[in-house]
This record gives structure tokens, sequence and C-alpha cells, in this order.
């Protein structure tokens, strides 16, 4: 049997429901506004979009408190909204990802509810339950300086319930085979409308051992495996695409020994790695990150990413190497959450600095696996640090100069458009760019089509060939008798390399084809070649024999 791995040529797109067009002007985006920029998306580039969370939810975090897993907010629509969304996404060739959120619930769900009410109820032991404070309730909290406990109590009941993240967020006890058949049912039924798969949130926390008597959780890998089986007898192709920001090695347990459990996760480790690259202008904690979350299945994948709907989690780094990139990237305190993380979108962390941008993108377009792209990173919005926590990376997309940026016909939307200063929706919309062949949007619609005609980088193998310079990050990679060649200048002076794009010293010399310009490469007598770097410059190679470059005119 033929399996369709189509997540290794996928370019996703995330987007928040909410942020992105209202079409009835009540201040919040819904599907029918999506659904209008279905073709935008298709002609950017994008393959795959994936959700935010939609279901109803009393919204306390951004829809991550979900209330009712079988159904659409009202704010955003209805379940035939959403079956025409996905029928019009099939109809412009583009698959669907949603959340799934189900480590917790919100408080104000019909279970958790039911729970409360009743030590009898049939859903009290969906959740995880105390008689007493336990001893280590204010160790393991996720948002430090904001949550204070892991355990609260419920008056109605008179014990206490875990909750991983917010005290409105209990926690699903997703040991119990009852919620795991839920779980199982939830993803069955929005398959059965349209969905290609999964991001699911939180997922160490989903498999992981939960009770006051655990002091260290074990991980139960093999409920991944029931998830992934039960994926490919609905649908061969549905996939998930794991949030776990775990240390590299522990992966392989995720992925499986042949990728049995997950088809996708997020690389944490290159991610934080490789803003700390960006700030320091060292490659090498960057080249260690690739090298160590290499080994993986065949049919597995990363999927890379600069900036999503969280903060930068820069909590893998050293304390050295995250003031560093605090330093560079978020220097005031309001700009920095946790304790470990930066809550700003990615364009105002590198200053508006196009040359630092084209680096950063080109750079993440170039890890092996699949690019995923926040919505509005494609025009460079910004952030407003007014919002509390994470809400200020969350803003409504900004199609044009009118009054709220053309996201809504409400005088207030829900949550605020960026207006005023440099990255207000006056400067920064898509209609603006599109009409100026130099924007960012234009840049950023012709490096993905380049991405996605470089199947090597979601299909191939890689090496990181040296070039004498901590600044310099060479990626080579190997596909099916097809090679490409990466090179990333993280620092801000020019730099001259000498390299060989082929280690034998029995391999053929080849010029270098540029696949952005015309600035391609010819070996010397010593078959090296010699490139200078402009500050922050990049390039992507494929070699190429000469007797082709005879018939290049250009060359």
């Amino acid at each position: 049997m033929t399996i369709d791995l189509w997540y290794k040529d996928a370019f996703i797109y995330c987007v928040s429901v909410g942020s992105y067009l209202d079409t009835n002007a009540d201040g919040i985006g819904d599907f029918r506004g999506l659904m209008r920029r279905l073709s935008y998306l298709q002609g950017l580039g994008v393959t795959c979009i994936w959700l935010m969370p939609f279901q109803p939810s009393p919204g306390r975090d951004d829809g991550y408190d979900i209330a009712d897993y079988y159904n659409v907010d009202p704010r955003y629509g209805t379940l035939g909204d959403f079956v025409e969304f996905t029928n019009a996404c099939e109809q412009h060739g583009l698959r669907v990802l949603i959340d799934l959120v189900v480590n917790h619930t919100s408080d104000q769900h019909p279970w958790f509810q039911a729970a409360c009410k009743s030590k009898d109820s049939s859903y009290r032991d969906w959740y995880v339950w105390s008689k007493t404070k336990p001893k280590n309730a204010e160790s393991g909290v996720v948002f430090p300086g904001v949550q204070e406990s892991t355990w609260t109590l419920d008056k109605t009941s008179g014990e206490y319930f875990f909750h991983r993240f917010y005290d409105f967020q209990p926690d699903l006890n997703t040991a119990n085979p009852a919620v795991q058949a839920e779980i199982l049912k939830i993803m069955g039924f929005w398959m059965q409308l349209g969905v290609a798969g999964f991001r699911m949130d939180a997922v160490p926390f989903v498999i992981s051992t939960k009770g006051a008597e655990i002091e260290t959780p074990i991980e139960q890998y093999d409920m991944l495996r029931v998830f992934s089986q039960f994926l490919s007898w609905r649908k061969g192709d549905a996939i998930v695409l794991a949030e776990a920001n775990v240390l590299p090695g522990d992966d392989l347990n995720y992925f499986g020994d042949v990728g049995e459990r997950l088809q996708m996760m997020f690389n944490f480790a290159v991610n934080q790695r490789l803003f700390y690259a960006l700030a320091s202008c060292d490659s090498r904690p960057l080249q260690e990150a690739l090298t160590e979350t290499k080994p993986r299945p065949s049919s597995a994948q990363w999927s890379h990413f600069l900036r999503n709907h969280d903060e930068l989690d820069l909590g893998r780094l050293t304390d050295e190497q995250r003031a560093t990139v605090f330093e560079a990237f978020a220097p005031d305190p309001t700009m920095q959450l946790y304790g470990r993380g930066i809550r700003r979108r990615l364009v105002p962390m590198l200053h508006g600095d196009r040359r630092r941008i084209e680096l950063a993108y080109s750079l993440m377009f170039s890890m092996p696996g699949t690019p995923v792209l926040r919505y509005g990173d494609e025009i460079g919005m910004g952030d407003n640090l007014a919002l509390p926590e994470r809400t200020c990376a969350r803003t409504p997309m900004q199609w044009t100069d009118e009054v709220n940026g053309g996201f809504t016909d409400h005088p207030h939307p829900k949550n605020p458009v960026i207006g005023g200063g440099p990255y207000g929706y006056e400067h920064v919309n898509v209609a603006a760019q599109r009409r100026d062949p130099d924007a960012l949007m234009n840049w950023m619609e012709r490096m993905i089509r380049m991405r996605k005609e470089t199947p090597e980088v979601g299909w191939g193998d890689f090496d990181i060939l040296p070039s004498g310079r901590n600044e310099i990050l060479i990626l080579r990679y190997k596909w099916r008798n097809s090679t490409l060649l990466t090179i990333h200048n993280l620092a801000g002076d020019p730099i001259e390399i000498n390299f060989r794009p082929d280690p034998n010293p029995e391999a053929e010399p080849k010029p270098l084809i540029n696949l952005i310009s015309d600035d391609h490469s010819h070996p010397g007598a010593d078959a090296n070649h010699c490139i200078l770097l402009e500050p922050y410059g990049y390039r992507w190679f494929r070699p190429k024999d000469l007797g082709f470059l005879r018939h290049l005119s250009d060359f």
C-alpha cells in the first residue's frame, strides 16, 4: 500500500478565524471571511491551513478553553459554514488542520460541570482529583508569574482538581479509557467534516500520567500509536502535528521506531537555537540542534517555524544564551513573558530590518522539514504590547489602509487592530504590498514558490559543510540524485568564504546555479568556490554541469 506523505511537501499557514476577516460587522472574524481569502492564500503558495481553536469557548484563553468539542462558536459561524469552508479548501487544493486541545477542557464544559456536581457522576473520573491539596501543587506551573498552582479547590465537591495550565482549564484524565475513546470520537467527527489532520496541543501533558501521588510523570507513548492507528483507519493520509517541546533524542519516542506514532512534530530545539544564532551571529549551537534532531523515521517530519501564536519559548537555552536573545530582541521586560520567552512578532523583534527579516525566513525555509507561517507575518505585521500576555501578537489581519485595516466595519473590534506607528494598518497591509513588487509579501511569495520547487529540503538528507567561520551556516541536501546548497551569513558584516560543495576529492567540480538571482558561482582551480556574502546575505544553489551553463547567455 502506498502512503501519501503529503505533509513532506506542504506549506502550512496558521490562522485564527476570529482575527482574519469579519463579514457581518460584529468585530470578530468568521468562516465566511476566511473563505473569501482562500484565493489569496492559494496565490501566496499555501497548501495547508492550520486553524486555531474555533469551538464554543468562554474565550478566557483565546479559545484553548473549549466548552464543546462538537460545534463551532456562534461568533465564527455554524457547522454548515465550517463544512462549506472545508469544501472550498478542497476546491482550492488546500488541506485543513485544526487544533486538537484535549489535555484540558474549559471549567464551563458540561463534562466538568457534571463532575463537580456529583462524585457519582460518570464524568467524575474524566478529571483528576485529590481530597487534599498536594504538597507539590506550586511546582510544574506552565505560566510562572500568572499561574500560582496546578491544583485548585472545587468548592462544590470539596476536592482539588488538577490543571497543568490556568485554573479554569481542568485537565482531562487521559489515562481513562473512556476519555481516550472520546478523543478518538472527536477526531473522527472533524475528519468526517473534511479535516486532513490535527495540530495536537500540549502532547507531553496529554500522554503523561496525572495524579496527586505522582511526583515524576511518565509518558504513555502507546497512546500516540492508538491515535495514529485510528487516523489511518478512518482516513489513510490524516496526520497529527504535535506540539511537544522535548529534548533532542526524546523526540524518537514520539515519532516511534518506524513512524508508527506521530507523523509530524514542531522542532523547538532548532527554533530556539535559530534565534540564538540570529542574536549572537554564531551558528554552532544551531548546527548542534540540527545534528541532534537529524535521526527520525523516514515517514516522520519536522515542522519549522519562527513565530507562532504563543510566546517565543527560550526555556531550552542556557541562562547565558537566553540573556543574549533577550538583549537583542526583547530588552524591555514588558517584551518578555513567563521568565523564559518573548511575546513579540518577528518583524519588530528584528527592528524592521529587511535584510535580517529575509535572512530569518530564508534560514527557516532551509531547515530540514516543513515550514509553518503565522498569519500576517507575510506582510510583516507588528505587535501591540499594551495587550496582555500573548494577545499582543494575535491582533487582526491588516488588509487595507481603511479604518480597522479592512478587517471589519465594526467601529470597535473585539481585539483592536494595530493602528498608527510603523506597523499600523495605514502602512502595513496586503493591498499596499500587492502593488509593490519589492514588498515583503511578494518576496515571501517568491521564496515560498522556490521552497516548493526544492523538495530536497522536505524529503532529502542533509550535511553541514565547513566554512571556517562561525557566522556562516552551509547546508547541503541530497535527494534522488539532486543536490541543494543553502548558505547563510548571520553577521552584519560582509564575509568571503571558500568552500567545496562536495567534500569528496574525486568529485568533479561543478558551477553553482543561484536559484534566487543571477549571481552564479564558478569553481576555482582548486575546485573550491569563493563567494562574497553581503551582511545578512543568503544563497540557494544547485550544482550544474558546464555544458548546461554554456547555454546561459547571462552567465
